[in-house]
């Protein structure tokens, strides 16, 4: 509706609007817009388009007459101007007052607002007020509701002093309780992670006893100083900061990797934490390269819990006799006054998670030997299983230990046997044990040990053999020797194994050639995995000794393992088994280890380390791969014609290359799918059923054969049809996994292979 439209505005009126809109000021005053108020048709209102003002146009005067003004200032809207009586007021752009030429307008002032009274700058919004808290109608929530609202930052800038400055100060006096204290008398838990990532950066640039000092603190202030979602976020930061970090500490990755390992094996941090912080990462970042060390550096290796917690000294530089010294002491302590939380606050203290195993074996111990404390003891056992404080696995290693050492407690506990049995089944119904998880406990004493006499009886004839074999190199005589002499003992994996040591300790002072020949017998004489582990054990244990005589002891050591790898004597995982008994990073047998697995690791590993001492068992030098294969292919052909197919399997050994069967594999497939000789397919039978070709060996084979068959195809065309049927035939006969699937492409070129 137009504003000259109807009755209701006379002639006058109109005139004196539009020379009020006229002199207004388009630059501050938006085009007046005018309605018809619903409730009085007769009196047309004014408003602006923010509709922040109004003004009643009377239609019985000839004069306006401003009824009521209610101006609020943008940048405090709730804040209302009183109310002028008959005029705008000064600064408005309504000049209507006796001060109407007045020098003074509502214009803002130049780079202003505008001032008292006006309606604030052109581009002026909502959002630019700020709120006064003396506001009567002042909402503390619109603080965070505001994006723009400035958040002061005086509070963490001082919480980051004070946390230095504690941090220095626990390095230097080395107080929990004290720290903890102060740390609490800060009285801001929500920045407590800045805590945590302050004094891990701190350590890291720091020598080894800080690192564990720091660990240690954190391990005592969680979930009592410091909420769990703060050490989780405080570990966070460490990660996504390590890009910084490592500018100033080369070492970031190892030495932060290793503490977000101790907090995961100080049960501080769980260990879903390396996987939710790997998403949220970008991939190029340091830190992901800190979460997988972490990963797999550290909590993928075996024992790591032992490992990681002595990294930095272990618990204070507390050695294995102090803890067990602690250990005897509180449990005395506890048989005397049967004060079960007190007990468990000194295990916790122990700060040992990883060797609770050994208060198990001592509580039960100390059961057995007092009858009368059985129960209090088993009380405690029972408390600190169901608490969480010593974990299942702990427990049963407690037991698993107590049954191992049982005969030896039967010397001085006469009924020992039947004594932890009872044990074993009181915990087993109360729920805190699982006794599926333990050895068996016979109620039989096992077989006594070999006896010295006969070891010794045993090793002076194996040094016999031994040295005729130098002589001779005949292995069956060997063999026959060794069968008559193991066949009148009842220890025969006891004799296998001191026949092992005795052997590589005489190769070892020798040549090259009878260290060669050492490796060849020890291939042929198939002695159990187990029995040739516990050989090299021994070698290992005894090499201090032996390097007063060879110093080079570890050198040869390392080489005659990785040979047994390679003879396929041992497999990759019985040297993890080896390493896990000798810990230490400077012990012989750790450097042993260590240098064996690096000879496996380098390039064609498997051709050097045969050819190390000179191949075949003799002081020649080792075959050529082309005289190999050249080998092969003769033995094959003597074979079709005719051949007996145990001297083709003794040609087969006599080549001294296990670890390249495949390559008979290889050809004698070829030949069968070219020439199908079914006399290939026996031999093939023979040599597995033999053991002579292992599975591994029989895969690899196979696998060259399907990489082989587009040139295969050129003169066989059905040559991938014939293969796929054989796959099916070596599955069903066992020779090779459920699990091989054929694929053209795909499989990878083994250390040693020829292709």
């Amino acid at each position: 509706m137009e504003f000259n439209d109807g009755p209701f505005v006379s002639k006058d009126h109109w005139e004196l609007v539009r020379s009020t809109s006229e002199s207004a000021d388009p630059l501050s005053v938006s085009p007046l817009q005018i309605s018809t108020s619903p409730k009085s048709p007769r009196s047309p209102m004014l408003k602006s388009p923010k509709g922040q003002g109004s003004k009643h146009v009377s239609g019985k005067s000839s004069t306006p007459k401003m009824v009521s003004s209610k101006l609020g200032s943008p940048r405090s809207p709730r804040t209302s101007m009183s109310p002028n009586k008959g005029s705008p007021g000064k600064g408005s752009p309504l000049k209507y007052d006796r001060h109407s030429h007045s020098p003074r307008d509502g214009r803002p002032k130049k780079g202003g607002s505008g001032g008292k009274g006006t309606w604030g700058g052109l581009f002026d919004t909502e959002d630019s007020r700020f709120l006064d808290p003396k506001d009567p109608n002042y909402d503390s929530n619109e603080e965070f509701e505001n994006p723009n609202a400035i958040k002061s930052t005086a509070d963490i800038i001082e919480y980051k002093k004070k946390a230095t400055v504690i941090v220095e100060e626990y390095f230097a006096t080395d107080d929990v309780v004290s720290t903890a204290n102060e740390l609490r008398e800060l009285g801001m838990p929500g920045y407590n992670y800045y805590f945590v990532k302050k004094l891990v950066s701190m350590a890291m640039d720091r020598h080894d006893k800080e690192k564990e000092m720091a660990a240690v603190l954190l391990s005592a202030l969680y979930a009592d100083a410091i909420d769990p979602p703060q050490v989780f976020r405080g570990f966070c930061k460490l990660v996504e900061s390590a890009d910084d970090l490592i500018v100033d500490i080369p070492d970031t990755v190892d030495v932060l990797a290793l503490f977000i390992a101790r907090a995961v094996v100080d049960d501080i941090l769980p260990p879903v934490f390396l996987k939710k912080q790997m998403v949220s990462l970008p991939n190029d970042s340091k830190g992901i390269e800190v979460l997988k060390r972490a990963e797999k550096g550290y909590l993928a290796a075996p024992l790591h819990a032992e490992i990681i917690e002595r990294r930095w000294g272990g618990s204070k530089n507390k050695t294995v006799e102090d803890v067990k010294a602690r250990i005897n002491n509180l449990l005395i302590e506890y048989v005397v006054s049967g004060d079960k939380k007190e007990a468990c606050r000194c295990i916790k203290d122990l700060q040992v998670p990883f060797y609770h195993h050994e208060i198990v074996k001592r509580a039960l111990t100390m059961a057995m030997e007092r009858h009368q404390a059985e129960g209090r003891l088993l009380d405690l056992l029972k408390e600190a299983a169901e608490e969480g404080l010593i974990n299942a696995s702990q427990v049963s290693k407690g037991f698993g230990r107590m049954i191992d050492t049982v005969d030896d407690l039967s010397l001085d506990i006469p009924n020992a046997r039947g004594i932890l049995q009872s044990l074993i089944s009181k915990a087993a119904s109360e729920g805190w044990l699982c006794a599926s998880s333990l050895k068996s406990l016979s109620m039989k004493p096992e077989k006594s040990s070999l006896e010295d006499n006969a070891a010794k009886i045993f090793k002076m004839k194996a040094q016999s053999i031994i040295q005729e074999y130098f002589l001779s190199g005949d292995i069956l005589e060997v063999s026959s020797c060794l069968e008559s002499e193991i066949c009148a003992s009842t220890s025969s994996d006891e004799l296998d194994a001191i026949f092992v040591k005795r052997l590589i300790t005489l190769a070892m002072d020798r040549k090259n050639r009878e260290k060669e020949m050492a490796s060849v017998l020890l291939s042929s004489l198939f002695f159990p995995a187990d029995d040739v582990v516990n050989g090299f054990v021994m070698l290992i244990e005894s090499a201090d000794d032996t390097a007063l005589d060879n110093p080079i002891v570890v050198e040869d050591l390392a080489m005659f393992l990785a040979r047994a790898v390679v003879d396929e004597v041992l497999a990759p995982q019985h040297l993890e088994e080896i390493g896990s008994l000798f810990l230490g990073q400077d012990s012989i047998g750790s450097k042993v280890l260590q240098m064996a697995k690096s000879l496996l690791k380098a390039r064609l590993s498997g051709e050097r380390i045969l050819r190390c001492w000179g191949g075949g068992g003799s002081s020649r030098s080792g075959w050529a791969v082309e005289d190999v294969k050249d080998k092969i292919g003769k033995l094959l052909e003597e074979y079709e014609s005719g051949g007996d197919v145990r001297e083709a399997c003794r040609c087969i050994k006599e080549l001294g290359m296990p670890f390249f069967h495949h390559e008979v594999v290889k050809k004698t497939l070829v030949n069968y799918i070219e020439k199908k000789n079914e006399r290939l397919w026996c031999l093939f039978k023979e040599c597995y059923g033999s053991g002579l070709i292992t599975m591994n060996q029989m895969t690899k084979g196979f696998g060259r054969v399907a990489e082989a068959l587009d040139d295969l195809a050129l003169d066989v065309p059905d040559a991938e049809k014939q293969f796929i049927c054989y796959v099916d035939r070596a599955k069903a006969a066992g020779w090779l996994d459920s699990s091989f699937s054929f694929t053209k492409q795909g499989f990878a070129k083994e250390n040693g292979a020829c292709h």
